[in-house]
């Protein structure tokens, strides 16, 4: 703990060092009053005392945490359903969120600004009941897809562009182009539209600036009264540099950190969004400009890095090609590493790895890792991602420009809408579909042919019902809930007066990840084996131990006979080859053919957390799972593939099955800190890294991990609250997610560490 007495000067890192303590103090707060958080962790801090007694009440009674959070903010309905749609409802109700949200000022940090309300919460219903998609229902509901079908953000934004403009100048932006286009656009309904869009734009700006502005009262008033002289000087500076940002773009390193904290921690209030891009790029000519100046040294930058990740959790690329193909890596990349490694808090910062990358940012984040004991950094496998988004049409220089930005994916920053990550196929789903079909078909000798025809049959009809969905999506979206605030920092929103999910920007690219892989290969080789080739039951058998969930005589007996098969990952085996076959079919179904209305979509291999609802509803299936269980996570093979657990088997399986087109399927993987006792650990791990993404992999989520440190922590997370897992293509607190997300954790570390 810091102590910090009345006249006490910190340095830089035992300022970090209070700047964690604070985290992970408000983490447990958070995690006694909401309870587990099974996704990527959220800066998102509690009200202030005085309101905490309100918000324990309120949940207490029912109603989500984040409604209670900003007790007195009523929601203003503009629909029957009590609801708020459409741009100018919605920039209306988010911009009065802005203006009652309390000020957070931390004064060890040299940013100020805190968010305590997740603005998606008070959005009930999420989807307006006017626009009914009901003729998709049925098949929605029978392959247990993720439709998209109302998702929010998932697309790349770009910094610069506040960065230029700052927020008086985006707000004149706005109105000159709402004069534009009240002057030119004919249509009476489509210039009613658009000069909706123009107002919930202007309302979402209106909102930040009071936010800003009142910010930097509270800094200014507190420094009058701060006995200690650093922290008023840091106070004062804080007003300084707020008062300046609520119209002015940013000039400095500091003020352009407190710009994009500002920006992203309001991005993720409004929708969720955790996109950032290329951080180091973004804030280069800022960093130089202020070296070259003598007005900040590289400690004092490290620090204001920190002060930015302590409360946003958004996802960084280090490194990379520019449009040229050639590597942008800077010093600023391994400040910013030096940053997360000195938090030691969940961080989603990823490295590129390629032909021409530094070889030296792969091996410190290796190295920060080891020092860690946990899973971050993540790294990029950016030339077969960019080789990947060339297949699908686009120039090298265009695709060079894509950006890591989520879970698993990139987005060209400013310029594309993607939907990444929001829609998902179930092959799990599309295939107890197809046996039941095939069983039920007396007129047939049932066999793996028979099957694999239903598989594929059934796969293009979920592929189809998914193309249809977006169609709808894209359709009426932006009457929903418009991308407002991403709309801010993209090309063509604002000039067009169309929001992002309908026209305003230039290039759309829906991605469809397929889940449950491992679960089907495994499934198809082990009825190939153990039923059509050694003939050890017959089909009817088969179907009946699923149906009985293995259960009843003999049941765990053929269960670990089909479970006993060499598996996906092992290696040359039928179920590697299956793995393979699976992932062409869905690639070639996604790539045949747009959706009904033209656009572009893009295959996957990603199931992120939906690996447990997923299997929840789903019933037991051939390779030896039982009903409920949680299907395989991604690419993966399932824990327990083989019995040394090869690093190299796994990073060769998941690159063979890769789709492929620009978008991933990562590999997972978790080791333990003991093969540093050998000599050159690091270099081994850093080769790992670097095989996988040459044999054709596109990224790698590490965990670098004590076993039983991570064992004990499952028992009794409250021993270890600062241990940093990577659960899929996020970071957490393990202490912060639910003994199911703990377990999944468990399973891999102890199967394949």
């Amino acid at each position: 703990m810091i102590e910090v007495n009345e006249f006490q000067e910190l340095t830089y890192q035992e300022r970090i060092d209070s700047l964690r303590e604070t985290k992970q103090r408000i983490t447990q707060e958070k995690q006694q009053i909401i309870g587990s958080m099974d996704h990527d962790d959220w800066g998102l801090i509690l009200p202030p005392p005085d309101r905490r007694e309100i918000v324990q009440t309120m949940s207490a009674s029912g109603m989500p945490i984040t409604d209670a959070l900003i007790a007195g903010f009523k929601v203003k309905p503009n629909h029957p359903s009590g609801g708020f749609f459409g741009p100018k409802a919605v920039g209306e109700n988010f911009r009065a969120l802005l203006e009652i949200h309390p000020v957070y000022i931390d004064p060890v940090s040299s940013l100020a600004g805190g968010y305590m309300a997740n603005f998606m919460s008070y959005r009930k219903p999420h989807w307006n009941p006017d626009f009914d998609f009901g003729f998709l229902h049925v098949d929605q509901k029978r392959y247990q897809l993720g439709t998209g079908i109302g998702a929010a953000q998932h697309f790349c934004h770009d910094l610069s562009i506040g960065f230029e403009l700052g927020w008086g100048g985006l707000l004149e932006k706005i109105r000159h182009y709402h004069d534009v286009q009240q002057a030119e656009e004919k249509d009476p309904e489509e210039r009613t539209q658009k000069m909706d869009f123009y107002d919930g734009l202007e309302s979402v700006v209106l909102g930040m600036q009071d936010w800003i502005r009142r910010t930097s009262e509270e800094a200014r008033k507190s420094s009058l009264s701060e006995a200690n002289p650093q922290r008023r000087e840091n106070l004062e500076a804080i007003a300084d540099i707020n008062t300046r940002l609520v119209n002015e773009p940013p000039k400095t390193f500091r003020e352009a950190c407190q710009w994009m904290n500002w920006y992203q921690m309001a991005a993720r209030m409004y929708n969720g969004n955790g996109a950032l891009g290329r951080m180091d790029t973004l804030l280069q000519p800022y960093y130089q400009r202020d070296i070259d100046l003598g007005i900040l040294d590289d400690e004092e930058a490290i620090f204001h890095i920190a002060c930015f990740l302590v409360r946003n959790t958004d996802y960084i690329q280090l490194g990379g090609p520019d449009e040229n193909g050639s590597d942008t890596t800077n010093h600023l990349s391994f400040l910013i590493l030096e940053a997360a490694h000195r938090l030691r808090i969940p961080a989603n910062v990823g490295v590129c790895v390629g032909d021409h990358t530094n070889p030296d940012l792969l091996r410190r984040g290796v190295e920060i890792m080891f020092e860690d004991k946990c899973g971050v950094p993540k790294f990029l496998g950016i030339d077969r991602t960019t080789e990947g988004f060339m297949k699908n049409g686009y120039e090298a220089e265009l695709a060079r420009t894509r950006a890591y930005s989520g879970c698993h994916w990139s987005a060209i920053p400013g310029r594309e809408y993607t939907l990444n990550d929001c829609v998902k196929v179930n092959f799990g789903r599309v295939f107890e579909v197809a046996l039941k079909e095939m069983m039920a078909d007396t007129t047939i000798e049932p066999s793996i042919a028979r099957l694999y025809e239903l598989y594929a049959k059934h796969l293009q009809h979920a592929v189809d019902t998914i193309a249809k969905g977006l169609d709808y999506h894209l359709e009426h979206y932006h009457q929903v809930f418009p991308e407002l605030f991403l709309d801010l920092l993209c090309y063509g929103p604002i000039e067009k007066g169309l929001d992002a999910s309908h026209g305003g920007v230039e290039f759309y690219n829906l991605c469809v990840d397929g889940s449950a892989l491992a679960t089907v290969a495994d499934s198809f080789a082990a009825l190939e084996q153990r039923v059509e080739k050694e003939k050890r039951m017959s089909w009817q058998e088969i179907a009946q131990h699923l149906e009985n969930n293995w259960k009843g005589p003999d049941g765990e007996k053929a269960r670990l006979m089909m479970k006993g098969i060499s598996r996906y990952g092992s290696g040359n085996s039928p179920a590697d080859g299956w793995a393979l076959k699976l992932s062409q079919l869905f690639t070639d179904l996604v790539k045949e053919k747009p959706t009904p209305k033209g656009y572009n979509m893009i295959p996957g291999l990603f199931s992120w957390a939906n690996t447990i609802p997923m299997g929840k509803h789903l019933g037991a299936t051939p390779n030896g799972r039982r009903a409920g269980e949680p299907i395989s996570h991604g690419a993966n093979p399932d824990p327990g593939y083989r019995k040394d657990g090869a690093p190299t088997a796994m990073a060769v399986a998941i690159a063979s099955v890769q789709p492929a087109y620009g978008n991933t399927a990562p590999m997972q993987i978790e080791l333990d800190p003991g093969i540093t006792k050998d000599e050159g650990g690091v270099d081994h791990v850093a080769d790992l890294i670097k095989t996988h993404f040459d044999l054709g992999g596109t990224q790698i989520n590490l965990n670098i991990m004590d076993a039983a440190q991570v064992l004990e922590a499952h028992k009794d997370p409250s021993k270890y609250p600062d241990l940093v897992v990577r659960v899929t293509g996020f970071s957490a607190y393990f202490a912060s997610l639910s003994p199911e997300f703990r377990q999944l954790v468990v399973n891999r570390i102890l199967t394949e560490g």
